[in-house]
């Protein structure tokens, strides 16, 4: 953000087959109201950046505008046809609201921006008609709830809060102070699996006509940035200090420790989570002409802190209770131990050099390096060089090779959890996704994470043809060797009885950890072209972009032998979690927008193709289904209309012809309850309409 890096989320990305079991930066935490622009690096940027930058980096700008703001309302909902159980639904209501407002501090340049956002949006429901699994008893009770929706499938409800600032201030002949800062609080929901009237995992007493918990979200999210930057005799420098947290608490409401009996707590606290980042760096460059060359040079250095913490979850959401015959922990998930805690904190040291040149008019070059020493893992040195050739001024090719060295994050390394899921037999149990430091993850084979060590390769053309048309082709190979990934889940009485007896812990029905999975190697191609004219009495906009992407895995891990000698069936790699890397998401996405506007009117219509996507489950005892889901198309459209040069109101939708994926296989679809997976880009929530007011000041 304005060039500084942003910190990562605390909570490990564990319930989405897109980037599971990847620790992200949650960039619904930087209001939208704040962008200005949104900048691409597309090629691998480890040596300029730093970990992460495996494939490229993405700097969202803020709005430095220093006078005028703007007021903003809308209000839209779901508006949908809804095939499996043959209804119309309108649902997912979502308001929001943003101000902004800017102003001059000083005569020459000093501004302070500041912006507030509120976004409520309501909860989502594409479940079907339950069949009751036949595995569940066949009681009257349980026999009742056929033909309802017992399940929820969709988004569930959520608010947010957002603040933020951005400020400078000119001091000295040169020289800038500056300041920014965004501030995130967001509630959420999150629905569970039905536990049914007469099931184990039940007290009538409690719930006589059984229960669907909620997980309940509470998160934090707080950047702040300030520095300074400006000249330094003839060289340039920017110094800065910036700390980022993220913390989230987990809940649970409508649910019960079931071994704890009839007078169980339906509500608990199952764990908190926080990771914080603090980064000093330096940075100074100069520029030197000589004749028709230009040399841009630039030298850096960074510290890096991080901390991350976890936190038990009340006594209750772990418990074993007096009936042994029952689940322990709250069901939906149980919460963490004071066993489970973790507290990790490491320091990074990076020290970059880069190096741009012109040739005349027509080569240039780009050459970086950095050394990067990480307090657990050791040191690294990483490297750029890259260059870019024009023909002729229409036409340029440009191409870049890169390495990277990206450390396993502190969450991966010490991130715990209680989950629930289903058998081969579809019966609910309870997992842990365990750290890979856990004695029982030890002993079922877990070694310390190595650090990914990636190559990127990228060759491309740009060209300018005429004063309308632009476009761009890029084809890229990236290479990670040592990629970490969730292994698959250890199933089975063999893990049960295992863990029983060698750590007294009971019930634990499947398990899994980190690993450095595989080798992958990730080819693809980006295709842009952009067509400008004047159209009637306004400016017309053409853009379509196309993208390919295929990876492939390389040098699998073995199974190693502590499991095996549990159960020679046993994989601790296989096809489930290989789908995640591979074709879990589509290999081919294209789009084309149109835009058209003048002092008046304002049009915009997009229509976007989503490749197919390939989803395969690994329940044991060789049942694993799998399906294919085909391409989809989305178009979106808005129509605005300026008033006044004040007010506009705007008309839209996204999805308006209420196209939904494919509905899942009877492998999959759970007995009718969840028609669609969750695989798909274009949701499963069907067609949104929304309506906008803006006055701008």
């Amino acid at each position: 953000v304005n060039g500084k890096r942003r910190h990562n989320s605390a909570l490990v990305n564990t319930d989405s087959k897109i980037g599971k079991g990847t620790t992200p930066v949650d960039f619904n935490a930087i209001p939208v109201s704040a962008i200005k622009r949104i900048e691409v690096l597309r090629d691998g940027a480890g040596a300029l950046y730093g970990s992460d930058a495996v494939a490229g980096v993405i700097n969202v700008i803020l709005d430095d505008a220093p006078e005028g703001g703007a007021i903003e309302a809308s209000f839209g909902a779901h508006h949908t046809d809804l095939k499996p159980i043959n209804r119309t639904l309108t649902d997912g209501q979502s308001s929001y609201f943003s101000a902004k407002v800017g102003t001059a501090l000083t005569d020459d340049g000093g501004f302070l921006r500041v912006g507030l956002e509120y976004k409520n949006r309501e909860a989502t429901n594409r479940a079907g008609f339950d069949q009751i699994p036949p595995w569940e008893a066949q009681t009257p009770d349980n026999l009742a709830l056929a033909g309802k929706r017992n399940y929820s499938l969709g988004d569930g409800a959520s608010k947010d809060l957002n603040a933020w600032f951005n400020a400078e201030i000119p001091f000295g002949a040169n020289s800038k102070a500056y300041a920014f800062g965004t501030y995130n609080q967001r509630d959420t929901e999150g629905a569970n699996y039905f536990r049914y009237p007469d099931g184990e995992a039940n007290w009538k007493a409690l719930y006589p006509n059984g229960y669907r918990p909620v997980s309940e979200g509470e998160n934090l999210d707080v950047q702040l940035v300030a520095g300074a930057r400006g000249e330094w005799g003839q060289w340039n420098y920017d110094a800065s200090l910036d700390h980022g947290r993220n913390e989230f608490t987990f809940r649970l409401r409508d649910s019960l420790n079931a071994s704890l009996g009839p007078t169980s707590p339906t509500r608990f606290k199952t764990g908190d989570f926080s990771f914080d980042q603090t980064v000093a760096n330096l940075d100074l460059g100069r520029i030197f002409v000589r004749e028709d060359d230009s040399h841009s040079l630039g030298f850096g250095v960074e510290a890096r802190h991080e901390r991350y913490e976890t936190g038990a979850g009340d006594p209750a959401s772990y418990a074993a209770g007096p009936y042994t015959d029952r689940p322990t922990g709250s069901q939906a998930g149980g919460g963490l131990t004071p066993q489970d805690e973790a507290d990790l904190s490491r320091e990074v040291l990076s020290a970059y050099t880069s190096l741009s040149s012109t040739f005349g008019e027509k080569f240039s070059t780009d050459i970086a390096a950095r050394y990067e020493h990480y307090q657990d893992f050791g040191g690294e040195l990483t490297g750029k060089i890259g260059a870019r050739y024009a023909f002729v001024p229409a036409f340029a090719l440009r191409g870049s090779v890169s390495n990277n060295f990206h450390a396993p994050s502190l969450s991966q390394i010490g991130y715990e959890s209680t989950s629930t899921g289903y058998t081969a037999g579809g019966q609910l149990v309870q997992g842990r996704l365990l750290s890979v430091n856990n004695p029982i993850a030890r002993a079922l084979g877990a070694t310390d994470l190595k650090p990914e060590k990636s190559i990127n390769y990228s060759l491309g053309f740009t060209s300018q043809i005429g004063s309308h048309l632009d476009l761009s082709l890029d084809l890229f190979q990236i290479d990670i060797d040592d990629r970490i990934a969730l292994s698959e889940s250890i199933t089975g009485d063999a893990l049960t009885d295992f863990v029983q007896q060698q750590f007294g812990v009971g019930g634990l029905e499947s398990a899994h950890y980190f690993v450095n999975a595989a080798d992958t190697r990730t080819r693809g191609a980006e295709f842009v072209a952009n067509w400008r004219q004047s159209l009637g009495n306004g400016d017309l906009l053409l853009t379509g972009t196309w993208s390919y992407a295929k990876t492939e895995l390389k040098n699998v891990l073995a199974t190693p032998a502590q499991l095996l000698a549990l159960d020679p069936d046993y994989v601790l790699f296989g096809v489930e979690e290989s789908n995640t890397l591979t074709d879990a998401a589509p290999r081919t996405r294209a789009q084309l927008a149109a835009s058209w506007s003048n002092d008046d009117w304002s049009l915009s219509s997009r229509v976007s193709r989503h490749g197919s996507a390939k989803r395969v489950f690994d329940f044991g005892g060789g049942y694993i289904p799998t399906q294919t889901y085909g391409a989809e198309w989305q178009l979106d459209a808005e129509v605005e209309y300026r008033i006044t040069p004040q007010w506009s109101v705007a008309v839209g939708g996204q999805n308006l012809t209420d196209n939904y994926p494919d509905k899942s296989n009877e492998d999959i679809y759970y007995f009718g309850n969840l028609p669609y997976d969750v695989l798909s880009p274009i949701g499963s929530n069907g067609a949104y309409w929304y309506g906008r007011v803006r006055y701008t000041f």
